[in-house]
């Protein structure tokens, strides 16, 4: 069996949770980026010789429309996976479902889902340097039981949390700018997962940006970032729900 891999992580901290779990998988898998700005779905496809990990961040209880859209574009020819959604440490709401959901429409077979927990993108006082030590334990865990479940030909269909319809998108819309300290180098417009920023002007589109917050996590001069005053106040709304420590969770 092949084992393989589907990553959205624009700042990193699902690709941490990923790997924590894709390395009980295999030292080897190989690695499909849904967060590249020229991917394209049609050129990649599975077959039931692979074991698939999907993973994507949540915003806001839902996770971001580009990497469903372009989840739906691969084929999946039948192939089993896991779909593990990551959040912040507020909730996952309809995230896992609605990935479960597209790794259907896309023909893959759903063994099993997680909930993990990865440092919040824009918030990081809310699951500080998480995935850490506890968090590892859990998800290297989850990765050998999933292995087994595969050679079995689970079903997680019904074993998923989360509503149909979907609950209305509605992250905080935090658009990044660039301050006086911008270089211009052009890194963020050519990492933006959707092209949001103008390569001339380094300004993003309100419409198009999805908040990732990438732009932010891979500019050399630190020079983007997002209105203070927006994210205080988004930080007390999830305060409650947020600063009690949440677990990774296996669905199957």
């Amino acid at each position: 069996m092949a084992y393989k891999e589907l990553l959205f992580s624009p700042t990193g901290g699902t690709k941490k949770a990923a790997d924590a779990f894709m390395g009980v998988w295999s030292d080897c898998a190989d690695v499909v980026d849904l967060s590249a700005p020229d991917f394209k779905g049609s050129a990649v496809s599975f077959d039931r010789g692979d074991a698939v990990l999907i993973a994507m961040p949540c915003f806001g209880g839902r996770v971001p429309k580009v990497a469903v859209d372009r989840l739906k574009d691969v084929a999946g020819n039948g192939a089993p996976c896991v779909v593990m959604c990551v959040y912040g440490n507020r909730a996952f709401e309809d995230g896992l479902v609605e990935m479960a959901d597209a790794a259907k429409d896309a023909g893959f077979a759903v063994v099993a889902g997680i909930a993990a927990i990865a440092q919040h993108s824009i918030m990081p006082q809310y699951a500080a340097e998480r995935p850490d030590a506890v968090d590892l334990e859990h998800l290297q865990e989850y990765a050998t039981i999933t292995k087994k479940l595969i050679e079995k030909g689970e079903d997680a269909s019904g074993a998923l949390p989360g509503n149909r319809p979907y609950k209305e998108a509605g992250a905080v819309p935090l658009v990044p700018s660039a301050d006086k300290t911008c270089t211009k180098c052009g890194t963020c417009a050519k990492r933006c997962p959707v092209s949001a920023i103008d390569p001339s002007t380094f300004k993003a589109d309100k419409k198009a940006c999805i908040s990732c917050m990438r732009c932010i996590n891979v500019c050399p001069a630190h020079a983007r970032s997002v209105n203070k005053l927006m994210v205080t106040m988004a930080a007390k709304a999830i305060k409650k729900a947020a600063e009690v420590r949440k677990e990774a969770e296996l669905f199957a």
